[in-house]
């Protein structure tokens, strides 16, 4: 597919990884539409795409619920009447292991709680399903289309992230299977599984100790630049012969 001209879609781009390729997209001569869930942050974002020269708007929706899901589509789809590409990145993380046991008395003192567990499901899980489901329903019309959910390596299990590892398993599984289901009606579906990114919330919040541990742990040795994931998402809409596969992009790392 032809980047110039095209209708993308990017879910959870108001910063992060999201803004990363919806701005690499956008200076490519796509039309982007840019949705979050923060609307100063998603106005900001919009206003400095639009001074770059960038062709785009900004839908505020929250992707766990259904009726913003299929809004969000919808909106999406009038701004230059068709949706091309729907890159399904938005996501949270709440962190927390399985159950805490004290040191001393070997006894159990927490537990991940339900609120934690099903935030993450609702948001990284359900929120891809509706918003890949209302954007496959309009490419069926068109009978083209590009589909890319974001996943994480963290989908091959990673201590202190039950939540988000099973969220982001199930994710690569839906891309999967995806494929083959829409594969007819011209639809490409193709995910990506980032490795440790250098975003701006990971370079400014993380402790310093804990961000150099992580590096050593990188087969290449440095974190992932957020261009390098938006690079991949141009690769995966240009190459009309990628789908049915959840590119990892980490560095050689595997958790």
């Amino acid at each position: 597919m032809e980047l110039k001209g095209a209708n993308i879609l990017v879910t959870g781009s108001a910063g992060g990884l999201g803004k990363a390729m919806a701005y690499r997209l956008g200076k490519a001569g796509a039309n982007i539409i840019l949705s979050d869930i923060q609307k100063d942050k998603l106005d900001e974002t919009v206003a400095l795409f639009q001074k770059e020269g960038i062709k785009t708007t900004g839908i505020v929706a929250n992707v766990a619920k259904e009726e913003d899901s299929i809004r969000l589509i919808e909106e999406a789809s009038a701004f230059q009447g068709s949706l091309d590409v729907a890159i399904l990145n938005a996501g949270i993380l709440r962190d927390g292991l399985l159950i805490r046991v004290d040191k001393e008395t070997g006894k159990v003192k927490g537990k991940m709680g339900i609120d934690q567990w099903q935030s993450v499901i609702d948001v990284n899980l359900t929120g891809v399903f509706l918003t890949a489901r209302e954007a496959a329903a309009k490419m069926v019309e068109q009978k083209k289309g590009v589909i890319i959910p974001i996943a994480s390596i963290a989908m091959h299990g990673n201590s202190g992230q039950t939540n988000y590892s099973a969220a982001k398993a199930g994710v690569a599984a839906m891309t999967v299977t995806w494929s083959k289901e829409l594969a007819k009606f011209g639809i490409r579906v193709a995910g990506i599984a980032p490795g440790f990114i250098g975003t701006e919330m990971v370079l400014k919040d993380m402790n310093p100790e804990a961000l150099e541990k992580w590096k050593s742990i990188i087969p290449v040795g440095r974190l992932g630049e957020p261009d390098e994931i938006a690079s991949t998402a141009e690769f995966i809409i240009f190459n009309d012969l990628v789908t049915g596969v959840v590119l990892e992009i980490s560095g050689g790392v595997r958790i």
